[in-house]
């Protein structure tokens, strides 16, 4: 059994906003909101970033056209006890899942836990 953090990706619409900050601001809200109904304050929430395939520069995932808004975002959870790297990819999409329905969850990172890094999270028994 095994100790994991699993980081994973979620693109989040957003509708009416002006800017990419606004954008932003109403995507992390919405996101919160979902976690925090379904108890889940123990994750983390990050917005992603993209690198400019011409120059390299990073910059964050935020893009607005026409007052829609498409937020890229990046949601990291521990999972505890988990068989596998793939059970801790299915046991964080399952938990997250459940509260951002119909957003596509894709793994950005897993790694192992450190003991700097134990705290709250999901264990199974």
């Amino acid at each position: 059994m095994g100790d994991y953090v699993v980081v994973l990706e979620a693109p989040i619409i957003v509708r009416d906003v002006e800017t990419s900050e606004d954008a932003i601001n109403v995507a992390v809200s919405k996101v919160a909101k979902a976690l925090n109904k379904e108890k889940l304050d123990f994750v983390r929430v990050e917005i992603g970033y993209s690198q400019c395939p011409v120059c390299g520069a990073h910059f964050e995932s935020a893009f607005v056209v026409g007052s829609v808004g498409l937020v890229g975002m990046y949601l990291t959870i521990k999972v505890y006890n988990a068989q596998t790297v793939e059970h801790a990819e299915r046991i964080a999409k399952a938990v997250i899942g459940k509260a951002l329905k119909k957003v596509p969850l894709k793994v950005y990172e897993i790694r192992e836990l450190t003991e700097e890094e134990d705290g709250n999270g999901v264990e199974l028994d």
